[in-house]
């Protein structure tokens, strides 16, 4: 078993390597390069894990330039070619006798956030901060694998009966690898799902046994088609897609709320014209809606789906709407959260545990969970506190890594725990 010193200088490499969703060519081939020092019973890489349904992979030149990075910063050959085509990811499988199978998910993927060089950001401190300029560990994705390493390492030590198995899942940030780990198959046999994020507003010392309130989300990609002109000229001539686009942004934010519970819409990017003198031929925007339930997520859906075929009448310009990544609700079974519960209250340096919490956002892990309840099995996504400087998603956000320990000693002790009061 590796020291936590050890595992901490692995989060550090990873944290300085960040790669975004399907681009996890170094981060993949880093982790297997750990999973190969243990003894596994089995280890499937990038396809082998995963099914159909990747949503958001970026197209083949942007591929490609990532996977050459990651062999220019020393990934072994060998498994990059593995991982050829964004097929990122890796499973390990622990078989420990009789008794449940039971799964864990941590998430690999980074996100295109530059990352603060201030003197008091402790990767910048440590020389640890990213190398990659435009791309970050802003949500603690380096914590997680890590964590994922340590679990199966505690694991290995201990007295757990049954089957163990660490999934370590790529493009989270774009809800686009959940849905592709599940059609792989590997899950259909667990009995017990865990799921854990590090921070989530909770100090370094506090753990959350079951997190619930998921919103569900659904990404869309939206383009305006209309005709070009010049616009001092000739402008009746034109069909602008520009006021097409602005007339869609400010609808869908304005789509009724529920009385069924919690909605929210985003347009998170607008695109569109060439010059201030052309009457804008193509438009376009990335926009997002969620919902409390599934059924809530699916309302803004039909309704943002509305106003923008309205918007694009209106404007007499042709519309293409595109969903290119969801995820479902989903909720902590009580009984899995409560053994979760009791193991963190043991765990040096937890000063607090709180049953339940809501996240109120997104995850795809949801996937992951529905999948397992719906055979009969039992989920929980844990959160494990930890200290951090500002928000997720900011160019200063970082770990405090005494809470990998503390990640490490809970999930390996409720996956023992769970195994050995199985009836």
């Amino acid at each position: 078993m590796q020291s936590i010193e050890d595992l901490r200088t692995l989060r550090r490499d990873l944290h300085r390597h960040p790669e975004p969703a399907w681009r996890e060519f170094y981060t993949t081939a880093r982790i297997v390069d750990e999973l190969e020092t243990r003894p596994l019973d089995a280890l499937y890489v990038g396809p082998e894990v995963l099914g159909e349904g990747r949503n958001a992979v970026p197209d083949d030149d942007e591929l490609d330039s990532w996977l050459a990075r990651a062999r220019e910063t020393g990934a072994r050959t060998d498994l990059v070619d593995r991982l050829a085509g964004g097929y990122t990811g890796a499973l390990a499988v622990l078989e420990r006798g009789e008794g449940p199978t039971v799964g864990l998910r941590v998430d690999i993927d980074a996100l295109p956030i530059l990352e603060s060089v201030d003197d008091d950001h402790l990767p910048t401190q440590e020389g640890f901060r990213s190398e990659h300029e435009g791309y970050m560990h802003a949500c603690g994705h380096d914590a997680h694998a890590t964590i994922g390493i340590g679990v199966i390492d505690a694991i290995l030590e201990s007295d757990f009966q049954g089957t163990l198995k660490v999934v370590f899942q790529p493009a989270e940030e774009v809800i686009g690898g959940g849905e592709p780990v599940v059609a792989g198959g590997h899950l259909d046999d667990v009995d017990y799902l865990l799921a854990v994020h590090v921070g989530l507003d909770h100090p370094t010392g506090e753990v959350v046994a079951g997190i619930d309130g998921f919103l569900a989300v659904n990404h869309l990609s939206v383009s305006f088609t209309g005709e070009s002109s010049h616009a001092g000229a000739r402008p009746e001539q034109g069909r602008n897609a520009n006021l097409a686009l602005a007339t869609a942004v400010q609808n869908l934010h304005a789509i009724p709320r529920h009385a069924d519970g919690a909605t929210r819409v985003n347009v998170g990017v607008v695109e569109g014209g060439t010059a201030s003198n052309i009457v804008a031929e193509e438009a376009a925007a990335e926009v997002e809606v969620r919902g409390e339930t599934t059924e809530l997520m699916e309302y803004m859906v039909e309704h943002a789906e509305r106003i923008v075929r309205a918007a694009g009448e209106m404007h007499a310009c042709d519309v293409e709407t595109e969903s290119v990544a969801r995820a479902p609700s989903a909720v902590s079974d009580p009984e899995l959260a409560d053994v979760v519960g009791a193991v963190a209250s043991t765990v040096d340096g937890v000063d607090s545990v709180l049953p339940s919490d809501a996240l109120g956002g997104s995850e795809d892990a949801t996937y992951l969970m529905q999948h397992v309840q719906e055979r009969g099995g039992k989920a929980a996504y844990v959160g494990i506190g930890t200290d951090h400087p500002t928000g997720h998603h900011t160019p200063r956000f970082d770990v405090d890594e005494e809470s990998i320990r503390i990640g490490i000693e809970t999930l390996a002790g409720a996956i023992e725990r769970v195994a050995a009061d199985r009836p």
